[in-house]
């Protein structure tokens, strides 16, 4: 089960990097349980769309990779990278064009091959510090 668990969280960052938002449907519940979810979003798989749209709008080139991936019973873990170039506004800060990088872990719950939970944490002051936002 390891295996399958880890193949969906992979497909999960090939489909956010590719922008076919759609395919997120065969990955996540509809019902999905995002405990860190983006302000102002709709629960579930919905809210989760939201999410990735408004980061596509924001950093036009962004990409997710997995540097690492922990499989064990129903939960994946990956240490992840993201990456873009700020070209839309940001939590009221206009586009800079400035790359940016910013780390993050994410943990997911799969339940009948779908993503039923997730936790994350990101790097959120290191992305304000290379957009000019803090020292």
């Amino acid at each position: 089960m390891s295996a399958e668990n880890k193949a969906v969280a992979q497909k999960l960052y090939d489909v956010i990097n590719s922008n076919a938002l759609d395919s997120l449907d065969a990955l996540i519940a509809v019902n999905v349980n995002d405990h860190n979810p983006s302000p102002g979003v709709a629960p579930g798989l919905a809210g989760t769309k939201q999410t990735l749209s408004m980061y596509h709008a924001v950093f036009s080139d962004l990409r997710v990779t997995a540097e690492d991936m922990i499989a064990d019973g129903d939960k994946v873990v990956v240490r992840l990278t993201m990456t873009g170039t700020h070209t839309g506004e940001f939590m009221g800060l206009p586009p800079t064009g400035k790359p940016v990088t910013m780390s993050g872990i994410e943990m997911f719950r799969l339940a009948g091959g779908q993503i039923a939970e997730r936790w994350a944490e990101f790097d959120m002051m290191s992305l304000m510090q290379q957009l000019g936002v803090m020292g």
